[in-house]
């Protein structure tokens, strides 16, 4: 089953200095139908104003991982790490125990980011930041896995959860497959274009959830970037 969550369908708020759109429930958005999808919690289409940001808050127990679709973030946390990530690139968070983080745009254009929250295989644990970049053009017409917590996945940013975090970009006309496990949840989103799945429309900014034990079908209407997440 594809169950698709159109962009017009989904939650938000309009903060001014921040744009959000909410796949699942998160803040004042409340549906008791969208909690998250297997153990992906938070997917969030974050638009966020120039010099403005996510003053110091504090997380724990959960993995945060940040795709930046266009601009750039500016991180910092209370473990004294310091790091920007570029349009493309990928950054994670471990949370364990608690940590404290900010996030700002300090470019003169507006950044919009995915964030993606997942729950992580077992509470606790030292806290964890990285980033890297990961060129679109290495992933042209196929899924490059951004965000693991498969130690197979080596080349992948590392994540406390049984889940992936993939990118892709496709050519109109191109196809690529994803086979999601038996007992396991995938959920997608264009960052940018049109695609079908299993023959089922898919515009940029839409969600897709796909049930566990099927292998599905991806093809680029229009040239599409496309991130992926694969999760118990």
């Amino acid at each position: 089953m594809i169950d698709k969550r159109s962009f017009e369908s989904l939650g938000g708020a309009d903060h001014g200095w921040l744009k959000a759109k909410h796949h699942f429930s998160f803040a004042d958005y409340y549906d008791p139908s969208r909690m998250g999808w297997g153990a992906l919690r938070v997917w969030n289409d974050d638009e966020i104003a120039p010099n403005s940001g996510f003053p110091p808050h504090p997380h724990q127990n959960m993995e945060i991982i940040t795709y930046v679709r266009s601009g750039a973030i500016t991180h910092q946390d209370s473990m004294g790490n310091k790091g920007r990530t570029e349009a493309g690139d990928v950054q994670v968070m471990s949370a364990g125990t608690g940590v404290r983080h900010a996030e700002y745009n300090l470019e003169p254009e507006t950044t919009r980011i995915f964030q993606i929250w997942i729950l992580p295989r077992e509470a606790g644990g030292q806290p964890s930041w990285g980033a890297k970049p990961f060129p679109k053009g290495d992933r042209s017409g196929r899924f490059v896995t951004l965000a693991s917590g498969f130690a197979d996945d080596k080349d992948a940013l590392p994540i406390r959860a049984n889940a992936r975090v993939l990118g892709a970009t496709l050519k109109a006309g191109e196809s690529v497959t994803h086979s999601v496990g038996e007992g396991r949840h995938a959920y997608l989103v264009p960052a940018a274009g049109a695609i079908t799945v299993d023959g089922d429309a898919v515009n940029a900014r839409d969600g897709a959830a796909l049930s566990g034990g099927r292998t599905v079908t991806i093809t680029a209407v229009q040239d599409a970037e496309i991130v992926l997440v694969d999760s118990e």
